[in-house]
C-alpha cells in the first residue's frame, strides 16, 4: 500500500474499515488510484475511496451493502 493512502486511512480512522473490505475491493481500490496519472485525479480517488468507506454501503459508486455502515 502507498504511504500517502495509508497515512490517509489512519489520519482518518478508517484502517480497520478498509481492511474488513473484501481482498477484491481494497486491490480495486489501490490499482485505480495507481492509475491516475496526476497528482489531482490521485487525491480525487483517494477521497472517493475515503468518503466510500466513512460512508459505508458504497464500493465504487455503487450499492454495497454488505460494507459496514458507520
Amino acid at each position: 500500500m502507498p504511504d500517502d493512502v495509508r497515512e490517509e486511512l489512519q489520519e482518518r480512522g478508517l484502517m480497520d474499515l478498509y481492511e474488513e473490505r473484501p481482498f477484491y475491493q481494497r486491490n480495486d481500490y489501490l490499482a485505480w488510484i495507481g492509475r491516475a496519472a496526476q497528482v489531482e485525479t490521485r487525491r480525487t480517488r483517494i477521497e472517493q475511496m475515503l468518503d466510500e468507506l466513512d460512508q459505508g454501503g458504497v464500493y465504487m459508486r455503487m450499492d454495497h451493502p454488505p460494507s459496514r455502515k458507520r
